[in-house]
This record gives structure tokens, C-alpha cells and sequence, in this order.
């Protein structure tokens, strides 16, 4: 329970400490009084609300503190986030706020160690249940029902939760695993493609020899001067054979040595290893003759081969071009490529993790189906607690359902959570927030409140005008079921009806004064009968005799509200 609550410089709070007691505190006084800035407080130094316009005008620094008592759920909280509370009797909570070069720093603190802002929105569940005046807008929040309806299946439904969580978690990193491996095959497909389609233009152009290039640019100069060589040729014949200009064919100069050195060899036969080199001389000669021949007839035989030669050099020019690799560099590509694409692909790889994706997503599946289960049984009690509740604040004919639609997988399970309400006869059930009336939803939330602290570890409950909207016979059935729910819970209500008010165990008047020119909230614990009558009274409608009478019959009455 919140034992204490201590403000220094909070909105209209210039310096405020209050202690409360156990059972049901009630907050009442003008409208504009300041006793929202209570609450505001409160949920403030639990994690919530807008910090910034809760530092008092003109100050820099201020201060909330709450102390609560300690029990068993906030010692084991402890204990696993390493706040030691060893010989403590209560947990003291505060936030710290100061305004420093134009921004405000907000800073909370347990028991004097800093608390990070993570931390304190774990740890604000086990400590208060804030009801406020927005709460309805809230119903829509995405997952509210759900969360409400999962407190209520209380420890069996609990359990379920966290193997969801890790179950969902586990086949998230399986499915991102296998997604990322089918975009790299999808990408090694595409570069595989590039490659099949490369090995192919190379080996079109059947590349097998690194100098083929520079073999066939010479046979093109040769060719590209062939008419010239053939004059060359021509020239060479006629001078060997013919002869030119009048003078003697080299041949016959030939034929007059060979004489010439018979006639010597016959005078002299040591020549004979002369004749011998001769002789072969001149058939190297005859041999040479036939090679220029057969040189002069290629000339003369290749017409189209020009062509051709220069259609190769051009397709062998290009692919060095392209892909910017000399002929040499393009045959040893080739040959990698051929090797690459020989190689196995990646099927067992994915096939090993399609498997993993798969069993991940049944043990999801089963997970997400004993939390199904769960769901359904305590939509089934929240549903028959909730009617119970409701019928006694003249909602006889109310109807009440909880509709479980199936949903994508997710942390939180498989199934969406809806509270759907008919008030009134005929009419279909329908989403709770879109028809239920300011006064229907008040009931509705205090019925909820009170089914939901049966689970919820001895939180404080804290109401914002819960009875807004009401009155008569349905502020007295609120009042007897606040009165009710605080036998085992702390209950704070903020309330203008004086029948609350008077079910109460302890009564804080919040008054707004003036001082020189200041505007200051108090607030007065009203001990003395007397001033809480008076209290109950303008409450009723002013402070009149039968105002008065009213009151009193209100505080007689209380104790016997059950």
C-alpha cells in the first residue's frame, strides 16, 4: 500500500507530505481545487504522465516522493534487478525534476539508486492501478483488453505468456535466417546467370591460345600487303631466273660455278669436300626457290582470309575490351568459370533451415494455443464476474461478451481481445468504447477494477471521479462496491458525490488558498466528525439544514456498508 506521499514545488504545491491508511481514502473539494495534481503526481513518480508541467511556476526544482509497503512480489522484484532492500520496511519512490538551461531533467530514483525509466514501467504494475479520467480512450488502445483480460486469468494464464514470447522470438530469427538465405541464392541464381552467360560468350569465341591475337595481327599485315609482297616475289623470280636489265639470270651465274668447280675438282681432288657444300648449297637454293613459289601462290589463294582475320582480331579486341582482361587473363576466366559452375549449389543449406523455420513455427503454434486455451477460460470467468458486478448499479439488462478473434502470431499470441456491451434491451452487442455511455463506462471500469484485483498482487487502486456521470441508487451501489473492494486493497477515489465520499475511511479535503497574490493548494485530512458532515454536505448541495441532515444520515449509515 502507499504509505506516505511528500511534493515540493509540484503545480499549485508549494510543500505537501501526507501519510495515508489502508482501506478507502477519498479526495474531494472544488472543481480546480488541485486534487488531480495529487494523482498526477502520483502517477508521475511511477513512470508516467507529462512531467514537465507539473514543476510549480517559477522554480527550478521539485520534487515527488511515494512510500510504499513492501511485499513479497516488490522484494523478489528487487531482488532480480539487484536493489537491495535488506533491513528496509518501505520502498521510497521518487522522481526528481529541475529545470536546467531551458529543459527540464527528470530524474527517478528506489530507496536512492537511479532507476531507469524501463525499469520503473516494470516495476510501476506492482505497485499502483491508476484509473483516470481518459481511461476511456484508453479501451482503444491497441492490446489494452487483451492485457486486462490476461490479468484476470491470473497465474495459469501468466505462465503461458513467456513461452509465447520466446517461442515467437525463436521462429522471428529462424524465418529472418531462412528469408536472408533465399535473397543470397536469389542473388548467387543471378550471379550464377552472369556467370553461365560469360562462360558461354567465352566459349563461343573458343579462346585457346594467349598470342593468337598477335599471331593473326601479323598475318593481317601480311595480308594487308600482298600485292606488294607478290611484286616482291615477282622481282625475286625474275632475278633468280631471268635475270633483269640485261644481266644473266642468277641460275645460269649458278650453272657457270657448278662448271667451273668440276674443272677445278678435276685438277685438284682435295676440293672435293668443296663440291660436296656446293651441292648443297644449290639445293638449298632450288629449295627456296619452291618456298617463294608456294609463298607467291598463298598470296594469290587467300582472297577472303583478310576479311576474316579482321573480323577475329575485332571480336577478340572487344571481349578484352568489355571486360577489361587481356587475352590471356580472359582464357584463364574461362576456365574458373567452368570449375565454379561444376560446383554444388546451396539446396542443402536451405533445406536445413526451411526444417528449423518450420518446427519453430509448431512450437509457436502450440504455445500460441495453450495460451488460446487459457484466454477462453478466462474470458468465460471474466465475463460471469463482470455481470455479477454490473447488475447491481442499475444495469439489470446488460450484456457483457468477450470476443477472441484468430490474428497473426505474435508476442502476445494468435488471437485479438475485444470487449463487447449492450446496456439495454434489443440492442446487439457491440464494441464496449463506441456504446457505452460516460455513466455506463464508469460502471463498467469500477466493475472491471474490482474483478481484476482479485489477481493483482495488492496494487493500490487509484480512481479519477469513477463516478462521474452517476447518481442515486448507482452512487450508492458504486460506493458500496468501492467500499467492498477495500477490505483487501488500498483504494484511492477521487469523487463529487457525497455518498462516497462517506463510505470512506479516510477523507482529504483539498483546498485552494490565496497569500499575498500566491495561489497554493492544501490538503486537510478531515478527522473531526463535524468538519467531514460539513464536507458531505456541500457535497450534497450546500451547507443547509437538510444538506446537513443528509450528511449525517450518510456517516451513520457507513458502517454498515458492506
Amino acid at each position: 500500500m502507499l504509505t506516505a506521499l511528500r511534493l515540493e514545488n509540484i503545480a499549485l504545491i508549494e510543500a505537501l507530505e501526507l501519510s495515508f491508511c489502508s482501506g478507502f481514502t477519498v479526495l474531494t473539494g472544488e472543481t480546480g481545487a488541485g486534487k488531480s495534481i495529487l494523482l498526477d503526481a502520483l502517477d508521475a513518480v511511477a513512470g508516467g504522465g507529462q512531467a514537465s508541467r507539473l514543476l510549480r511556476t517559477g522554480t527550478t526544482r521539485g520534487s515527488i516522493e511515494a512510500a510504499f509497503a513492501l511485499t513479497p512480489a516488490i522484494n523478489q522484484w528487487c531482488q532480480e534487478h539487484d536493489f537491495n532492500l535488506e533491513g528496509e520496511d518501505e520502498l521510497l519512490l521518487s522522481r526528481e525534476l529541475r529545470q536546467q538551461e531551458g529543459k527540464l531533467i527528470s530524474r527517478s530514483r528506489l530507496n536512492g539508486l537511479a532507476l531507469s525509466k524501463n525499469l520503473l514501467a516494470e516495476l510501476r504494475p506492482l505497485l499502483l492501478d491508476l484509473t483516470g479520467q481518459g481511461i476511456t480512450q484508453h479501451l482503444g488502445r491497441p492490446g489494452q483488453q487483451r492485457r486486462w483480460l490476461d490479468r484476470c486469468g491470473g497465474p495459469p494464464l501468466q505462465a503461458c505468456i513467456s513461452p509465447v514470447r520466446q517461442a515467437q522470438r525463436a521462429w522471428k530469427q529462424a524465418f529472418q535466417a531462412l528469408e536472408q538465405a533465399r535473397e543470397a541464392i536469389d542473388r548467387d541464381q543471378q550471379q550464377r546467370l552472369l556467370q553461365e552467360q560469360l562462360l558461354q560468350e567465352l566459349e563461343a569465341a573458343q579462346l585457346d591460345d594467349p598470342l593468337e591475337r598477335l599471331q593473326l595481327e601479323q598475318e593481317q599485315d601480311r595480308l594487308c600487303n600482298g600485292v606488294r609482297l607478290q611484286q616482291g616475289c615477282a622481282e625475286l623470280q625474275a632475278r633468280l631466273l631471268e635475270g633483269a636489265e640485261g644481266s644473266p639470270a642468277v641460275l645460269e651465274h649458278l650453272a657457270a660455278c657448278d662448271q667451273e668447280l668440276q674443272t677445278m675438282l678435276s685438277l685438284d681432288g682435295s676440293l672435293q669436300a668443296f663440291q660436296q657444300r656446293w651441292l648443297e648449297a644449290h639445293a638449298n637454293f632450288q629449295d627456296l626457290l619452291q618456298e617463294l613459289d608456294s609463298y607467291a601462290a598463298a598470296l594469290e589463294a587467300e582472297p577472303q582470309r583478310l576479311a576474316e582475320l579482321q573480323d577475329r582480331i575485332s571480336q577478340l579486341k572487344g571481349l578484352e575490351r568489355r571486360h577489361g582482361l587481356s587475352l590471356a587473363e580472359l582464357i584463364e576466366r574461362r576456365d574458373r568459370l567452368r570449375q565454379q559452375l561444376m560446383a554444388a549449389g546451396s539446396a542443402a543449406v536451405l533445406a536445413a533451415l526451411e526444417q528449423e523455420e518450420l518446427a519453430c513455427r509448431q512450437r509457436r503454434n502450440q504455445a500460441c494455443a495453450a495460451l488460446s486455451k487459457e484466454r477462453q477460460r478466462a474470458a468465460k470467468q471474466l465475463e460471469q464476474q463482470l455481470m455479477q458486478a454490473l447488475r447491481p448499479m442499475a444495469l439489470a439488462a446488460v450484456r457483457f461478451a468477450i470476443a477472441l478473434e484468430p490474428c497473426p502470431a505474435g508476442e502476445e499470441g494468435a488471437e485479438s481481445v475485444q470487449f463487447q456491451f449492450s446496456a439495454n434491451p434489443g440492442e446487439p452487442l457491440a464494441p464496449l468504447q463506441e456504446v457505452a455511455s460516460g455513466g455506463e463506462m464508469s460502471r463498467f471500469l469500477l466493475a472491471l477494477k474490482t474483478c481484476l484485483a482479485e489477481g493483482d498482487g495488492g496494487v493500490t487502486l487509484v480512481f479519477d471521479e469513477i463516478d462521474s456521470g452517476v447518481s442515486g441508487k448507482v452512487s450508492l451501489a458504486m460506493a458500496e462496491l468501492l467500499k467492498r473492494l477495500a477490505v483487501h486493497r488500498q483504494v484511492f477515489c477521487v469523487t463529487h458525490q457525497a455518498v462516497v465520499a462517506a463510505a470512506a475511511n479516510q477523507h482529504l479535503l483539498v483546498r485552494k488558498q490565496v497569500e499575498n497574490g500566491v495561489t497554493r493548494t492544501i490538503v486537510l485530512p478531515l478527522l473531526d466528525p463535524q468538519e467531514r458532515e460539513k464536507e458531505l454536505a456541500e457535497l450534497a448541495g450546500g451547507d443547509s439544514g437538510e444538506a446537513r441532515r443528509f450528511a449525517a444520515s450518510l456517516l451513520q449509515q457507513r458502517s454498515a456498508i458492506a
